[in-house]
């Protein structure tokens, strides 16, 4: 299955289960509402956007940052909706000087190309991919506008986060989101990759975690505890039913039943790519084996 195809089946999932989003039991440090179209200073040279693209995948919308003062960098601008580009010219005031992207999903970067013809802003981000044309690639470590790029592969392998080590504050994309946990999707999506860039971005200690759907997160350590160990917890559980189904072994939407008892059936297409995320994983660790793991449907055998 091609990455392109991937994206159109989870697209087709989410659209089927609109409005019946499972949401695991996170911890309760959130702040505040977040509304789409409304313009939110979440602490000095720090505002959020909130894009109007409500759905299953993007919660209220997609969250756009504007971080600096006399500079601005806008972070993930969004879609490519007139109204939402307006505004955040507006917020800009003309100190707009460049849009970074997180990843080149689609809820994220297709209001760029309005944005930089109004404010001549540099576009950069970690690759040109997926129709997005940048002015200057970002490897980890790089800066701009005063942040930081993390590169934090797992939920895409583009995708980078943008670290604030002045206020500590660490703007997330779809690493981390609000209230739920993040879809992985391969082949592009990774769990190996994302459990590792987990820990990378608790190893920087954050204060808070800004992400692209949701409100701010001001207990990052006991969130991310939450990912990890809840990603772990699945892997285990794919493990032992994996285990169960004995020399035959099993296809993944079976595993999918047999995993995902507590999440309604109709959000179990979603779930199937997480549990070939974990399969992949299982596989590349030697405890499991798949006649093609590139195929999802295919046949899987744990290896004792």
């Amino acid at each position: 299955m091609s990455e392109q195809d991937t994206g159109k089946e989870v697209g087709r999932a989410a659209a089927a289960v609109q409005g019946e989003q499972a949401v695991p039991s996170m911890p309760e440090a959130m702040v505040g509402d977040v509304v789409a179209g409304q313009l939110v200073e979440l602490g000095p040279g720090v505002r959020r956007l909130t894009a109007p693209n409500p759905g299953m995948m993007t919660g209220p919308g997609t969250n756009c940052y504007l971080v600096g003062t006399d500079e601005v960098v806008v972070v993930d601008p969004g879609p490519d909706d007139e109204g939402h580009v307006d505004a955040l010219v507006e917020a800009g005031a003309g100190r707009i000087r460049w849009i970074a992207l997180t990843h080149t999903h689609v809820d994220h970067w297709p209001a760029t190309p309005a944005l930089k013809e109004r404010t001549g802003a540099e576009v950069v981000a970690f690759v040109a991919k997926d129709g997005l044309e940048v002015d200057r690639t970002l490897a980890d470590g790089d800066e701009v506008g005063g942040l930081t790029a993390v590169h934090t592969p797992g939920h895409a392998s583009n995708h980078i986060c943008f670290w604030d080590a002045g206020r500590r504050l660490l703007f997330t994309g779809d690493h981390v989101m609000s209230g739920s946990t993040v879809v992985i999707a391969p082949p592009d999506g990774d769990m190996a990759a994302y459990l590792a860039s987990l820990e990378k971005v608790r190893a920087l200690r954050p204060a808070a975690l800004a992400p692209a759907h949701g409100p701010l997160l001001t207990d990052p350590d006991a969130y991310l505890e939450h990912y990890i160990t809840h990603r772990l917890a699945r892997e285990a559980a794919v493990a032992d039913a994996l285990a169960a189904a004995g020399p035959a072994g099993a296809d993944t939407e079976a595993l999918v039943k047999a995993v995902y008892v507590d999440v309604h059936e109709l959000l179990h297409p979603v779930a199937r790519f997480s549990v070939w995320a974990h399969l992949r994983k299982l596989t590349a660790d030697g405890r499991a084996t798949g006649a093609d793991v590139d195929d999802p449907d295919t046949t899987w055998v744990a290896i004792p």
